[in-house]
């Protein structure tokens, strides 16, 4: 398993979907899949399971579902609670290019 810290740590931006399969509803897999296809090689997008990773969510405070983080050099750039468009992610991860 990778770490963390190695995931956010490149010089490209990090979108990072905090999800949980629980709730259906919240968990929109064609909008981070849509973003990853408009982004291609330029950034990095990830979905963690919440359940799966709860130390991580914990340590990161991840309270809501989804929350998504733009991370850069290790360092978070952005952080939002709550559902977000394709087109509206693609140009927040956009501006850290």
């Amino acid at each position: 398993m990778t770490k963390f810290g190695d995931l956010i740590s490149i010089d490209k931006p990090v979108l990072i979907d905090f999800y949980a399969d629980w709730d259906e509803l919240e968990n929109n897999v064609d909008t981070i899949r849509d973003v990853a296809a408009a982004l291609g090689e330029k950034a990095k997008v990830i979905k963690i399971d919440i359940k799966k990773n709860e130390t991580l969510a914990d340590a990161l405070r991840v309270k809501g579902n989804p929350t998504f983080m733009i991370y850069k050099n290790g360092e978070m750039k952005w952080r939002q609670t709550g559902h977000q468009d394709a087109n509206t992610l693609i140009g927040l991860v956009e501006k850290f290019l």
